[in-house]
């Protein structure tokens, strides 16, 4: 067996990858929508930042699913006086806010398990102040260890002279498993689409990738079509921000027609999941209508000329029969 077969590469890590981190009383969340200008770390407070944040996409995916679990731990270092019933409390409104900050991404699977600890503390009579920061950093410090596992299966995944096609931004872990392919020796190139209105592919994907020295080719969205047609892919690679029991998931707008087409050209697609069994199938997933100001201005400028609406659903659902396999992400307790 060569030495390429029997070493476990070097992970190296993008700053995707955990864009939020507790600092004391305050939370650093990376600034996603600076990139690749600078990379700058938001100041988080309390829960008001924290939802504000989230909603405003400072942050995405799994940036914001660090920021739901760590709110919580600075509402416990800002309640330094309250009663464990009072502090249990304040932990399940502080939970009901970051529920409705964004209704596609279910948030309420997480959120849930830290009202749960609360609760345990006060019905057995444990400091909540150190219990349920136990908890979460012990939960964190476990999602990290699977999260840096699959970006090994995503390496597997990746064979020597691969073309592969990306959406959107899978937070760090593609760039990761692209840099441990190069360790192996295999040659990948990368198609990365643009992503309006945000153009996350252009701004993150491409920019991490580049970090990671990756061979990376940026698209526009909508010329999907003509390089599988063209025989330039033979794999898809995207990320997922909610899945359902059946195996259906949602992802960034534009998702559903690139796996449509992985299909047409019998392409092999795979998704990253956080398995769920919340949710039945995709037709029962809430789609978020963002703001229409977002696709009709840039930079605070408008970009179309006269009266024109705007109409932008963040996500669309992508239905199981279109994937090839799914690489999950367990993050239940």
């Amino acid at each position: 067996m060569s030495k390429r077969d029997t070493t476990i590469p070097e992970i190296k890590e993008s700053p995707l990858f955990w864009p939020a981190r507790l600092k004391g009383d305050v939370l650093l969340v990376l600034d996603e929508t600076l990139i690749p200008r600078k990379l700058h770390y938001i100041k988080v407070k309390n829960t008001k930042q924290a939802v504000e944040v989230i909603r405003q996409m400072k942050t995405r995916a799994f940036g914001q699913f660090l920021v739901v679990m760590q709110t919580f731990l600075l509402e416990v270092n800002n309640s330094k006086v309250l009663s464990q019933q009072a502090l249990c409390a304040k932990l399940r409104k502080t939970a009901e806010r970051l529920n409705k900050s964004r209704p596609t991404f279910p948030f309420e699977e997480v959120t849930s398990l830290v009202v749960r600890w609360a609760g345990q503390a006060v019905e057995q009579n444990i400091d909540i102040r150190a219990f349920v920061p136990k908890c979460i950093n012990g939960y964190l410090e476990g999602i990290r260890a699977r999260r840096l596992e699959r970006v090994r299966k995503i390496a597997g995944v990746l064979k020597d002279g691969d073309s592969v096609l990306t959406h959107c931004n899978v937070s760090g872990e593609l760039a990761m498993a692209a840099y441990i392919a190069q360790q192996q020796n295999k040659h990948i190139h990368f198609f990365a689409t643009e992503t309006r209105p945000y153009f996350q592919g252009a701004k993150l994907t491409a920019w991490e990738l580049r970090r990671m020295k990756a061979d990376v080719t940026l698209i526009a969205d909508n010329a999907v079509g003509s390089v599988m047609a063209d025989g330039l892919v033979n794999k898809v690679i995207v990320g997922s921000d909610r899945s359902c029991a059946n195996g259906d998931f949602a992802n960034k707008i534009g998702t559903y027609q690139i796996a449509v087409l992985a299909n047409e050209f019998g392409i092999p697609f795979y998704v990253l999941t956080q398995p769920s069994d919340k949710i039945k199938t995709g037709a029962d997933i809430p789609v978020e209508i963002r703001n229409p100001q977002e696709l009709l201005t840039y930079l605070n400028k408008k970009i179309v000329s006269g009266v024109v609406s705007g109409f932008y659903p963040g996500f669309d659902v992508v239905p199981h029969e279109l994937v090839t396999e799914a690489i999950a992400l367990d993050t239940r307790a």
